[in-house]
Order: C-alpha cells, then sequence, then structure tokens
C-alpha cells in the first residue's frame, strides 16, 4: 500500500520548471527547455510496472501466516529465541511482529543499497536493459521462495529479490522520460494509479492463491531442502507474472532514455541528493520521514487487524484491496487536477494532513467500521503525497540524470522502509499495539514543516 509513487512542480503556476545547481550545468537542462521525448512508450512503460507490482504485492497478506508456517524450523527458533532473549515475558504475537519487522528491514535495506546503482546504471545502458536485469532477478527470487522448504531458503529469496529491486525506480524515470515538462505530473499520477491498481489486484491473487496448500505434494530434494509449502501456489504466481513481465519488456518495451546526455558515472553511494541543490535535498529529506512513519504502519497493520479484528488471511487481503481501490482512484483521477489548482507542496502537505489523521484513527481501532474510517483519509492522503513528492524531485534535473535522482529518491524510501518496519515493531512489542500510529502520526509534522519552508521558491534553488 504504500504510497511508493510519484510528481510536479512549479509548472503548475505556469512558470518555468525550476533549475538546480544541476540544471544549471552543461549536461543539464531544464525539462521544459528540451525537445519533448516520444510519449508512445508511457503505456508500455506502465504495463510493466503494473505487472511488477501485483507480483511484489502478492506477499502483503501472507506475512504473517508464512512466518507462522515455519515455526519449528531450527533456523527461525534461534532466531526467534535471540530476540525472546531481549525480553523473556514477551507473548508470541508480539514477539512475531518484530521479527517480522527485522525481516521487511533486511529487504529494504538491500534496495536502499541497490537502487542508487540501478537508477544510475539505466542513464548509462538504458532503462529497458536494466529492466530486464531486475525483473530475471526478481523471476528467480520468487521461484527459489516458491520451493523453500527451510527459512534459511526463504531468508535467501528475500535477499535476492531485495538485490534486484531497482526495477521500480528505473520504471519510474523511464516514465520521467516520456513525460517532459507539466506532463510530469500525469505521468506520475499514473504511475501511482498504478500502484494503486497494484495492490488491488495483488492481495487479492494472494489471498485467493493462500486457498491452494501444495505442501501435500511433498520434498523436491531433501538435501538441499527444497519442498512445495503451504504457500509455493502464492509464489508461483509471482513468478508467472515476472516471466509474463520479461517478455512483455523484451518484445514491447522501448528504449525511453534520451539520447546524446551524459550521465553521471554509475556508483553505489547514497546521500540526500545535495549534489542537486536544496530543493531535492529537502524534498528527499521529508520523503525519508514521511515513508518512515508511513512504512512502521504499513508493516504492522497486518498484525494489528489480525490481533484486534481476528482477520485472516481473505480479510486481510480484502484491506488491502480496499487500500488499493482508493488509492488508485484519487492517484488516477484527481492528485494531477489537486496539482494545477494547489501547487505541488501545498497538494503534499494536505495529504500528509489526511495520513496523520488516518494513523491516528487506526490507533483507536476497536470495531471493523473504526478501521475502514481511518483507511480513507490514510489512503487518499498518500495517494496525494508521494507523486507530488517525486515531481518535484524529477523535475529539479534534466533528462540524463533521471536515473541518478530517482534512484536516490527511492534508496531513501527504501531505508525509510529499513527503519520504519523495525521501529514501529519494537513500539508495538514494548509499548502496545497503538504506540507506532501515534508516533507516526505526530513525525508527520516534520515533512509538513520541510515542505512550508519555502520549497516552491525559485530563490532557493542554487
Amino acid at each position: 500500500m504504500s504510497g511508493e509513487s510519484q510528481d510536479e512542480n512549479s509548472g503548475f503556476q505556469g512558470d518555468p520548471a525550476p533549475k538546480s545547481s544541476a540544471s544549471s550545468s552543461p549536461n543539464s537542462k531544464s525539462p521544459e527547455n528540451e525537445s519533448p521525448p516520444a510519449k508512445s512508450g508511457l503505456g508500455a512503460v506502465l504495463l510493466t510496472l503494473f505487472l511488477d507490482l501485483v507480483g511484489f504485492s502478492i506477499i502483503f497478506p501472507l506475512f504473517p501466516a508464512i512466518l507462522d508456517s515455519y515455526r519449528g524450523d531450527p533456523w527461525m527458533e534461534s532466531l526467534l529465541s535471540a530476540l525472546r532473549s531481549l525480553s523473556p515475558m514477551i507473548d508470541d504475537d508480539r514477539l512475531v511482529t518484530l521479527f517480522g519487522g527485522v525481516l521487511g528491514s533486511l529487504y529494504s535495506i538491500l534496495q536502499f543499497a541497490m537502487s542508487p546503482f540501478w537508477g544510475s546504471l539505466s542513464d548509462r545502458i538504458g532503462r529497458r536493459r536494466v529492466l530486464l536485469i531486475t525483473v530475471t532477478g526478481n523471476l528467480a527470487a520468487a521461484l527459489l521462495w516458491a520451493f523453500s522448504g527451510t527459512f534459511a531458503w526463504l531468508l535467501i529469496s528475500r535477499v535476492f529479490s531485495g538485490m534486484a529491486g531497482g526495477n521500480i525506480a528505473t520504471a519510474t524515470a523511464a516514465v520521467a522520460d516520456v513525460t517532459p515538462g507539466k506532463e510530469r505530473a500525469r505521468g506520475m499520477g499514473l504511475v501511482g494509479a498504478a500502484f494503486g491498481m497494484g495492490f488491488i489486484l495483488g492481495p487479492a491473487i494472494g489471498g485467493y492463491l493462500s486457498l491452494f496448500d501444495l505442501s501435500s505434494h511433498g520434498v523436491i530434494h531433501e538435501g538441499f531442502g527444497f519442498a512445495f509449502t503451504s504457500f509455493s501456489a502464492a509464489a508461483l504466481g509471482v513468478v508467472v507474472l515476472h516471466l509474463i513481465n520479461l517478455i512483455w519488456i523484451w518484445l514491447k518495451l522501448p528504449e525511453t532514455r534520451p539520447e546524446n546526455t551524459k550521465p553521471r558515472p554509475v556508483k553505489f553511494s547514497v546521500s540526500l541528493g545535495s549534489e542537486w541543490g536544496p530543493r531535492v535535498k529537502k524534498t528527499n529529506l521529508a520523503n525519508l520521514i514521511y515513508l518512515l512513519a508511513f512504512s512502521g504502519m504499513e508493516f504492522t497493520l497486518s498484525f494489528l487487524v489480525r490481533q484486534r479484528l481476528e482477520f485472516g488471511t481473505i480479510e486481510t487481503a480484502t484491506m488491502f484491496v480496499v487500500i488499493g481501490l482508493i488509492l488508485a482512484v484519487v492517484q488516477g483521477g484527481f492528485t494531477r487536477r489537486f496539482a494545477h489548482s494547489w501547487g505541488p507542496e501545498t497538494t503534499a502537505q494536505r495529504g500528509l494532513v489526511l495520513v496523520a489523521l488516518g494513523l491516528a484513527g487506526i490507533a483507536l481501532i476497536q470495531e471493523n467500521w473504526h478501521l475502514w474510517a481511518a483507511l480513507i483519509p490514510l489512503s487518499a492522503g498518500s495517494a496525494m503525497t508521494m507523486p507530488m513528492l517525486s515531481t518535484i524531485v524529477s523535475q529539479s534535473v534534466g533528462p540524463g540524470e533521471q536515473g541518478a535522482v530517482l534512484g536516490v529518491f527511492r534508496s531513501l524510501g527504501s531505508l525509510a522502509r529499513a527503519l520504519g518496519p523495525i521501529l514501529a515493531a519494537v513500539l508495538y512489542w514494548k509499548l502496545g499495539s497503538a504506540a507506532p500510529y501515534f508516533a507516526s502520526a505526530l513525525l508527520m509534522l516534520i515533512p509538513l514543516r520541510l515542505l512550508s519552508s519555502g520549497l516552491a521558491r525559485n530563490d532557493e534553488i542554487s
């Protein structure tokens, strides 16, 4: 449900796109001042992104049950024992939540490390080639998950998936390539809609496929620990989606990276993006803090509704479908209009207020209707916030640096997603289930302040 989505800037006010220090360099030009690239590849890129996100989100409603299915595995039990030693009186529900937070952080740390590399590599060798590499990596990871008869293999599959997780940043850079100038908000809004639709279909598919238990089909290779599990059907669904995506990219996706650009050298290093000026730096910091708070909620929500509302896998999948539907409707139909009326910074600020209200509401839920009442402002606010943040960043640099700047943007988001789940799980563990949601609501004040501190003024863009 992540608002891992995107957006646009002073073009809404009728002014030219602001120039950062990067845009004043010989190799960087304002998107408004260059020849618009062909837009024929937009649909192909969005379909690639959609297929990827469906595969990515299949696991969302399944994660608590997946962890439960490995109880008794020597690797898992030894790790749980290590965590239990920190607080011997902790109950099993909160212990598994904490453990899940650790696993979620592992995946995101790898994305944090790799996103700048994949993004800058796509500036150099092209978006299409990088997407072929990363989707192949995700396919291999899903195949390994499908036959993870031991918890160790599940861990290894998550490592591979995290390392190959640069495809979202690369696909977003491809959308930026084909939506120049004032079209950028529309393109990023469509990226957000693809996220929303992916998060509708993915959890629904995951919930449905979880009904098919293949574990009775037995062991594939006892020595290596390969076997069918209760969730092999869901994992094989991910394999099929990545295979379809790979074929689609190979046959239909055009190269979108503009020709005659001079991208920066490929690198692994990560920063707040100071080299692109204060506007990018502030937006990246706002994104980091926002996702730190949001991802903690996002991860623990499946555990909360299971414990407070007794949701099973199907009910949890339905919850994610509703969230995805709200994201798709708001990002596909309203975000661009809000951006044109209010500007990207104000749109993001109002989105943050809605997210804070939703977070506070989730902390107080006791009945089903409380949950749905809280999810509406939460999801709508997320749909408004993320597209605007990525638009601001994207329009602050030239065409030869879209992959690099969006790679850093996504990388910082992954850092937040690495820290957010584990911090929220610790709060959940130590202070109770309401604590991470109240804490996340308060954290929204920081990106609100950053976005209201003159971010849009051209005189702040060096």
